[in-house]
């Protein structure tokens, strides 16, 4: 979609305020540092300077709009040009874009001050014109002042750290201009055209010229996740053309741009796969029809019962024991109502709006931060300085997330595949397909499930019964589920009742609905399980540090709606686990079906691995050899 009305003259004055202040103030010596003498640093040291500037990074991503795909890009180009400053200076790592090496009497300064110059560089370039522009220059400029590091310095030529660090940005931006992404046309891809004319969420039904593609959706008003205001009102799918854009460790030049192919979709209408293609679109219906608070259900989200699933399935059982602690993990016992919404809403783009990719940047800080934390590479060998974890925890990371990115939207742009919004819409305004002896049959339509997917008939719609507030819609057929936007979302409830098929939406806001690509495969279950496969890997235990990973949520933290009215934590025992609920959160979220989830988490799984094993390649200087 069209992303800003005045990106052309939003470009043009930030760069005539970068202009302004690209005057190189050199140096008087070749390998001398740049920062200011009568300057007081007043950053917080308490965290790396790598960290520093990813959290830098984490608040530009969370003021922008919300694209996966650039943005776990741009973490991974950040993370490279951070990981070649540092391995400048160490005897066995090579750098990834640019391999040099250097000395300096103070290395840990050289570094905190080749990282800034080229993390901030980079920064600049990509963030010149993005949302929320000025507060991010702002960010960048005064993170450079508080570390005392001119910004008018731009060298490129010499030995000193400033210098290294520009010439790794610079190398960064022109190495990746021609990389597929289409960056200098804004990432845009007209040569994607839709094969359905756009659905208007607030009118009743859908048209769909092929239901097992992708349709976009039209809006009175629309906002992204993160709240930004757009000023086009349909929507256009976000970076079609991902899966051809140069990965960090997969296969470059894919054949038709899918590094992975998982195999196709289930399809309506597909003799092998139709009914599995009717049961995703029921199923996501199910798990709507449980987000009612006021139902009373519980049920324990422990480790002791939730996760441990083999890749690929929802089967697992829980965990007997804390491997660490060795003993039970205690109950939590939660309205199950509020657990779903609550999974919805905190996994749909991370905790405060940083989209998937900065999401698993967020857990992988927390989990270094954990006091019980071993900062050893695997498990073994000596604690590294907070600084060289950060570096190779980053470049991992985010080069498996870059890489779940190019893979998963490779299976969306090749696949195009339909939403659930569109499937239940389209089946059920066609009528039932399960009794074609009863009234609405059609052979496309929903099929019938007793409490859940029903005909309404003059029975079920009289004064009193389930229907009631159905009785003018005889003959369509009702779903029981989450009735949508609650109106004043702080203290009303959508709730879950009986409403026309035709009229579903998912839990999301009502400007918002659905993400602007195809379903097929899960961004969130491919991000999800290569940033779990990454920390696994690097830390060497599969187990959050003490057996147990927790985030904790306040009462009222819901922004869709009222709730929850207790405070409620999310555990896992693993980052495997995490990353399941990641995926399946979107069933509950009404974005994604079955069919996207399953396959996305085994992609993620071989795109984490084949991360960590190239990463090591420049963590012992055996890249490229």
């Amino acid at each position: 979609m069209s992303r800003r009305t005045n990106r052309a003259a939003r470009r043009a004055v930030f760069a005539a305020v970068a202009a302004l202040t690209i005057a190189s103030c050199g140096s008087d010596d070749a390998d001398e540092s740049v920062a200011l003498d009568d300057c007081e640093r007043t950053i917080d040291d308490s965290h790396s300077i790598a960290r520093v500037w990813n959290e830098v990074l984490l608040d530009a991503i969370r003021r922008d709009f919300p694209a996966p795909t650039m943005h776990g890009r741009n973490l991974y180009h950040v993370s490279a040009g951070m990981w070649d400053a540092w391995a400048a200076y160490d005897d066995t790592a090579v750098g990834v874009f640019v391999d040099e090496e250097h000395d300096a009497g103070d290395v840990e300064a050289a570094r905190d001050e080749a990282i800034s110059y080229a993390a901030y560089r980079i920064l600049a370039h990509r963030y010149i014109s993005r949302f929320g522009a000025e507060e991010t220059f702002g960010d960048l400029d005064g993170t450079m002042a508080a570390l005392c590091y001119p910004i008018d310095y731009v060298e490129v030529e010499g030995d000193n750290p400033a210098a290294l660090g520009n010439r790794t940005a610079q190398t960064i931006i022109d190495g990746s201009i021609d990389d597929g992404s289409n960056e200098v046309n804004d990432f845009e891809w007209p040569a994607y055209e839709p094969v359905n004319e756009s659905m208007l969420v607030i009118a009743a039904g859908t048209e769909m010229n092929d239901p097992n593609r992708w349709q976009p959706l039209a809006f009175e008003d629309m906002v992204t996740q993160n709240g930004l205001e757009l000023d086009v009102a349909e929507q256009e799918f976000v970076t079609p053309h991902w899966g051809f854009v140069t990965p960090f460790a997969l296969e470059p030049d894919p054949p038709d741009g899918v590094p992975i192919d998982p195999g196709p979709p289930p399809y309506l209408n597909d003799p092998e796969s139709d009914a599995d293609f009717r049961d995703g679109a029921v199923e996501v219906i199910r798990f709507s029809s449980i987000l009612d608070p006021t139902d009373g259900e519980m049920v324990d989200i422990s480790p002791a019962t939730d996760g441990n699933n083999p890749l690929g399935t929802y089967d697992g059982t829980g965990y007997d024991v804390n491997p660490v602690t060795g003993e039970p993990y205690e109950p939590n016992i939660v309205p199950r109502a509020d657990f779903g919404r609550v999974l919805a809403e905190f996994w749909a783009d991370g905790p405060d709006s940083e989209t998937p990719p900065g999401h698993w940047n967020t857990l992988a800080n927390a989990v270094a931060d954990d006091p019980d934390a071993e900062l050893r590479v695997g498990g073994e060998g000596e604690s590294l300085d907070r600084l060289e974890w950060d570096v190779k925890m980053y470049l991992a990371l985010n080069g498996a997330m870059h890489d779940a990115a190019v893979a998963a939207w490779g299976a969306k742009g090749y696949y195009d595949y339909v939403r659930p919004i569109s499937m239940i819409r389209y089946m059920g305004g066609l009528g039932q397909s399960s009794d074609p002896d009863g009234p609405s049959y059609h052979p496309d339509g929903l099929p019938l499930v007793p409490g859940l997917i029903e005909v309404v008939t003059e029975e079920s719609s009289a004064d009193g019964e389930r229907h009631a507030r159905l009785a003018r819609r005889q003959g369509e057929v009702a779903i029981r589920t989450w009735t949508g936007d609650p109106g004043n979302p702080e203290t009303g409830l959508g709730g879950v009742d009986w409403i026309r098929a035709v009229k579903w939406v998912p839990y999301q806001k009502p400007t918002f609905v659905t993400p602007a690509f195809a379903g097929y495969v899960s961004g969130h279950s491919t991000f999800s399980r290569a940033g779990a496969e990454v920390l696994t890997e690097l830390t060497g235990s599969a187990y959050f540090p003490g057996g147990l990973g927790e985030w904790t949520f306040e009462p009222g933290y819901l922004e869709f709606e009222a709730g929850p009215e207790e405070q409620l934590t999310l555990q896992w025992a693993t980052y495997q686990d995490a990353a399941d609920q990641a995926g399946i959160s979107r069933i509950y979220g009404g974005i994604h079906v079955r069919a996207d989830d399953l396959p996305g988490r085994v992609m993620g799984a071989e795109v984490g691995q084949l991360a960590w094993a190239h990463a090591q390649t420049y963590f012992d200087g055996t890249a490229g050899g």
